[in-house]
């Protein structure tokens, strides 16, 4: 069949973006506009300003996007948009550009779930690789700011099903790295800046553990057992990284980082770790030993219960180095093949969307007219 052009409108956070791709497999533009600056005073997402921001910024990255493409409004074959998860006011202005295009070139929009495109920016990227063998069942981590779930995803035909088969109960992995850093005084985002301080600090210097998660759901009386399902739970250990600090006197070295940080418009690492003192790292260090292992010891016990025969890692949290090493070791101990998006493609982007709206393109599941955000939209 001849070539699809789909036009990806992401905006579900703090990132504008926009992108063009061919097929569903070979990214021709991405544009990312990203909204770090206006957030790091705040130490974390304003919704109102994300909103206001991507007012501004909607219509200079799709025109870019076209442009990279080499594409104009009435030769791409249809318009994707990110329709949930996410924040309400945030998802709007882009739902509200893409319909209003959509309806002004007569050409088909296509609602995506943010969490599906994540999983699709692995496969977008396998596919330009011109690997197409991806075995099922799949399971996908989704781990983000926002989100940690665990899906079994399956593809019948041109459609794919998801079975949710884990989740945080309260903060997702990566606001856990982002409160954390806050609370340590080492910049926004939190994610990257505990990435690249943990290799100077001594992982096993601080124990944290995670409790056990029961599910909530009870068997009935002679009812077929239920497959296990895997839950995590994040706001433990922030609370217990605050306990440390207290009962360890850092406050004071906190606060002094902190201002030396604001006088610096961009910190840079090397800035960060001149005001790191020992302590500090064995603590992120350690925080982060600890959520990795958690992160990995639940999804490869999910990959053995439910016999996956790929694991994919994916979102903004899957960009971190550690987590990459240690997914990779224990997968390949367990001869289960794992993949990652290319670290562009981890964060929020519009490349992962136009590609999972390419199957739905193929069926003919086009948005309805009445389409809306929705903040706490589930994959299924």
């Amino acid at each position: 069949m001849p070539d699809t052009y789909i036009l990806g409108i992401e905006s579900s956070c703090d990132e504008t973006a926009a992108a063009v791709v061919r097929s569903g497999e070979q990214v021709i533009s991405n544009v990312v506009f990203s909204q770090i600056a206006t957030h790091r005073p705040y130490g974390g997402v304003v919704p109102e300003l994300a909103s206001r921001e991507h007012l501004r910024a909607i219509l200079p990255v799709v025109r870019t996007a076209l442009a990279e493409a080499e594409r104009s409004y009435e030769t791409v074959d249809a318009i994707a948009v990110t329709r949930g998860p996410g924040l309400p006011g945030a998802l709007l202005v882009g739902i509200s550009f893409a319909k209003a295009l959509a309806y002004a070139l007569d050409k088909p929009l296509i609602a995506v779930n943010h969490l599906e495109g994540h999983i699709h920016a692995v496969l977008l990227e396998e596919r330009q690789k011109g690997n197409r063998d991806v075995p099922f069942p799949l399971l996908a981590l989704v781990v983000s700011g926002g989100h940690t779930h665990l899906y079994l995803a399956e593809q019948r035909g041109q459609s794919w099903t998801y079975q949710n088969i884990g989740h945080t109960r309260d903060d997702a992995a990566g606001e856990a790295f982002d409160k954390v850093a806050k609370l340590l005084g080492l910049g926004y985002p939190g994610g990257p800046v505990i990435d690249q301080l943990a290799p100077h600090g001594n992982p096993q210097a601080v124990r944290f553990t995670f409790a056990q998660i029961k599910h909530r759901d009870r068997q009935q009386r002679g009812a077929a057992p239920e497959r296990p399902h895997f839950d995590f739970s994040f706001s433990g250990i922030k609370t217990a990284v605050l306990r440390y600090v207290e009962t360890h006197h850092m406050q004071r070295v906190i606060d002094a980082r902190r201002a030396v940080l604001a006088e610096i418009p961009k910190p840079t690492t090397e800035d960060v770790l001149r005001v790191s003192d020992p302590m500090t790292l064995d603590l992120v260090a350690s925080f982060q030993n600890a959520v990795i292992g958690d992160l990995a010891e639940k999804t490869l016990a999910a990959a053995r219960a439910y016999d996956a025969a790929t694991l994919f890692v994916t979102g903004g949290v899957a960009a971190n180095s550690e987590l990459r090493r240690r997914f990779e070791e224990q997968a390949a101990q367990q001869g289960l093949p794992v993949f990652f998006p290319s670290r562009p493609l981890s964060t929020d982007n519009a490349a992962m969307i136009a590609a999972a709206a390419y199957p739905k393109f193929l069926s003919h599941d086009f948005a309805e007219p009445e389409l809306s955000a929705e903040a706490g939209a589930q994959l299924r």
